[in-house]
């Protein structure tokens, strides 16, 4: 028989603080509410085939290897590439060592999500926060590694993580705003900026300078490869986000 004299925690609490109860009710609603829906816009020139071969690796996963494995991989690839870069200063066979790193690293950072949809185990806000803070701290050690390197000046290197950041940003607000998280821009996406870093650290391997202006100039590959990504990067942040603030001022017009 019951004692008459006992209480659940809940009576307890509502009799010492009504509101604990609604407060327990809150965080239970927060950690149970659904993620909004998205439209993921990846129109990359290598997505149809980076998808297939997503899925085939995915089915072929082992299941003691989870999404959060391959996530680790990736920030510990693009860290790995980042050292990389610090010690080539030093040796040059370090620069190698980046194209392996960015292998590894596509490998988690893109394996990583498709795993989980096959597997039928999303946690959509958990991964989407986590993926995108994963990419924020390895494009720090990537950008802190090219700068240290010597074949990059380092302030080229700090405007292209801030561009990266920025243009993070902007994407980050458009899928709050716009419902629409845009992977690709101009079609260009992760993987093609991966691509294009392999095959540079290739030349920069056997001609890590380049002449221009007819030869009178003499300057870092890296510099110009990086100030020409600079200003890419800095017209899509502009260009997008002038795009967005059109569309939402368009779509949201006060009544006259």
């Amino acid at each position: 028989m019951a004692n008459p004299n006992s209480q659940t925690m809940t009576e307890f609490c509502e009799q010492v603080n009504p509101r604990v109860l609604l407060v327990l009710r809150d965080e239970e609603m927060l950690r149970t509410r659904p993620f909004p829906d998205m439209l993921r816009v990846q129109e990359s020139w290598v997505a149809a085939a980076e998808k297939r071969a997503l899925l085939w690796l995915a089915a072929r996963t082992p299941n003691r290897i989870g999404p959060d494995h391959l996530t680790i991989l990736g920030l510990a690839a693009q860290t790995g590439a980042g050292l990389c870069y610090a010690l080539a200063a030093w040796n040059r066979y370090a620069l190698l060592g980046v194209i392996a790193c960015l292998a590894l690293n596509w490998l988690g950072d893109s394996l990583d999500g498709t795993l989980a949809r096959v597997r039928q185990r999303l946690r959509p806000r958990y991964g989407f926060y986590v993926d995108h803070m994963v990419d924020s701290f390895g494009a720090l050690a990537l950008m802190g590694g090219l700068a240290l390197s010597g074949y990059m000046h380092p302030w080229i290197a700090i405007g292209l993580l801030i561009a990266f950041l920025m243009l993070s940003i902007q994407s980050y607000l458009a899928t709050h705003a716009l419902g629409e998280f845009r992977i690709s821009f101009w079609r260009f996406g992760p993987t093609e900026l991966r691509i294009l870093l392999a095959a540079g650290n290739l030349a920069l391997f056997w001609k890590p300078v380049v002449h221009l202006f007819g030869g009178a100039g003499v300057y870092r590959l890296f510099d110009v490869g990086g100030a020409i990504g600079l200003a890419g990067m800095g017209l899509m942040v502009v260009v997008f986000s002038l795009q967005n603030t059109i569309r939402l001022y368009r779509e949201e017009r006060i009544p006259q």
